[in-house]
């Protein structure tokens, strides 16, 4: 495929109108075509930078302009030769001098089968949050290991990192083979130590390319030196792979904004975070738990009767009820925990280290709480895949802790829905962001709280039913008995005989407890005056 190219002659009449139907064309024919994110991840000059280079090359992404700069820049910095693709995406002078990444890079580029968007991420220790904040977009992971060096710890922390942020389609292309005269020997050892190590990370399917990002070997067409190898080349899987599909889930949408333009109209508007939502749906304002139906749905400024996950709308609501931002909708029939205490998997950004008792900023969506970890500190062992006691996580450390809010917030675990489940933790003094995590269990007591509190509700109290059967009759005999023997001794005072009493108070038992049974019943039916 041939590089575009820009000419900067003038057009006739008809050539514009050939060219806005090309162009319309073109449009038409690629928005036919499925969508691949990907992350390009690994240690520190493994070559990320260089193989999404050569992907844009020859793709045919580059106009002529831009081959012509990517020629002076490797003049300038590289001193070689050959082109220096590593300069298409690596922007920053620093990037450049240093030849690292180190901010996150996204790109786009398509191929006749597909679209993707590239995010090419640093691969040094000190810039491992950049790459966690572009994994968390991602369908599939690139991970690239040096053929000479092996796996890293690095590596392996990007490994956990993006296992972790739900993504279960990893291709680890083994690069550089040229530089162990394309060894079938170091590839597949590399592979079985890599295979050994991922026994524990929660992905579906990991695929194994060796290549050669600086010759282009297997990039976008086979390897004549290394012949042995009869699978796919890069670009052909990122072709075809078919990512998992990300859980749908019940409908989830976060409360932005209130907007209220006047008197005749309150809105409450957000990013559909999970599902669909329909006019007429019952729905559930959390931590709440107040009940009531969708009046209308406004999307783009226009009414519609439905909306799904993915789209920004306003919501109204069939009764006037409390929401505010940060409250989070749900469906009515599927809702969320309600907690104070999340267990969580944490990767910690800051170079002061997560320590129990100290307080920071949780925001999960649009819910901000102040949250502090609670004494039992687990930190992950990158090579055995086992968690320890830890006193504190220091920077760039990976664990799990226990997270105590300081009030009740809607949530639910990461696996579920990476929308709700996600959250980041922010100093409240410099207001930095600290560190990222993801849910993984959701506090039980807090769990029927919140059912507890929806119960209260007019809706949740007709839902809910009445007081049990089992607990009517027990209040019925325990009052009776109560009654019964102030019966027995106002008889015996004003009778003189304790036989007459005792028989006026046994015969009463059995009449009054049916009638106050009756009469209990009658009562739980009846929302009036509970609070």
């Amino acid at each position: 495929m041939g590089r575009p190219s820009v000419s900067l002659a003038p057009h006739t009449a008809r050539e514009r109108a050939d060219e806005a139907f090309s162009i319309d064309a073109f449009i038409a024919e690629h928005q036919q075509k499925s969508l691949l994110r990907f992350i390009a991840c690994g240690s520190v000059d493994h070559g990320k930078s260089t193989l999404i280079g050569r992907l844009l090359y020859e793709s045919g992404q580059l106009f002529d302009d831009q081959v012509a700069a990517l020629q002076s820049d490797t003049n300038k910095f590289s001193k070689g030769e050959d082109l220096d693709y590593s300069l298409l995406l690596d922007g920053l002078a620093a990037e450049r001098e240093q030849k690292i990444t180190i901010d996150v890079a996204y790109r786009f580029f398509s191929t006749e089968k597909r679209k993707f968007i590239v995010i090419d991420a640093p691969g040094h220790e000190q810039y491992t949050p950049n790459m966690a904040t572009g994994a968390s977009n991602a369908d599939v992971a690139l991970l690239l290991v040096s053929a000479s060096e092996g796996l890293t710890r690095q590596t392996k922390r990007h490994a956990v990192i993006v296992s972790s942020l739900g993504v279960r389609e990893l291709l680890v292309a083994v690069n550089k083979m040229d530089a162990v005269s394309w060894s079938r020997e170091r590839f597949a050892a590399i592979e079985a130590d890599f295979r050994a190590f991922a026994k524990s990370l929660s992905v579906d399917h990991i695929t194994f390319i060796p290549i050669s990002a600086r010759s282009g070997d297997n990039v976008t067409t086979g390897s004549r030196a290394m012949s042995w190898y009869d699978g796919p080349t890069l670009l052909a899987y990122l072709e075809t792979v078919a990512p998992a599909p990300r859980s749908v889930g019940p409908f989830r949408m976060p409360v932005q904004w209130v907007n209220r333009p006047d008197a005749d109209f309150r809105g409450y508007c957000g990013l559909i975070a999970g599902g669909t939502v329909d006019v007429g749906m019952p729905v559930r304002v959390l931590p709440s738990g107040q009940v009531t139906h969708v009046a209308s749905i406004v999307v783009g400024g226009r009414k519609d009767a439905q909306a799904s996950a993915g789209q920004s709308v306003t919501l109204t609501f069939a009764d006037e009820i409390d929401a505010s931002r940060g409250d989070m909708i749900a469906a009515a029939d599927a809702p969320m925990g309600v907690t104070e205490t999340v267990t969580a998997r944490v990767f910690w950004m800051a170079q002061e280290a997560l320590a129990p008792g100290h307080k920071y900023l949780m925001k999960i969506g649009a819910c901000t709480a102040s949250a502090t970890a609670a004494p039992n500190l687990q930190r992950l062992d990158l090579d055995t895949q086992q968690e320890t006691a830890a006193a504190t996580l220091a920077a760039n450390d990976i664990g799990s802790c226990e997270l105590q809010l300081d009030r009740p917030i809607a949530v639910e675990p990461y696996a579920q829905n990476r929308e709700t489940g996600g959250f980041i933790l922010i100093d409240p003094e410099t207001f930095e962001t600290v560190g990222l995590g993801t849910v993984t269990a959701v506090g039980e007591a807090r769990k029927e709280a919140a059912q507890t509190r929806a119960r209260s509700s007019w809706f949740g109290f007709l839902r809910r039913g009445s007081d049990s059967h089992r607990r009517s009759f027990a209040k019925a005999v325990s009052w009776r008995t109560t009654g019964s023997i102030d019966t027995f001794v106002l008889a015996w005072i004003i009778t003189g005989n304790p036989k007459m009493a005792g028989g006026v108070a046994f015969a009463e038992i059995f009449t009054k407890v049916a009638l106050y049974y009756g009469h209990e019943r009658i009562w739980a039916l009846v929302p009036w005056g509970r609070k």
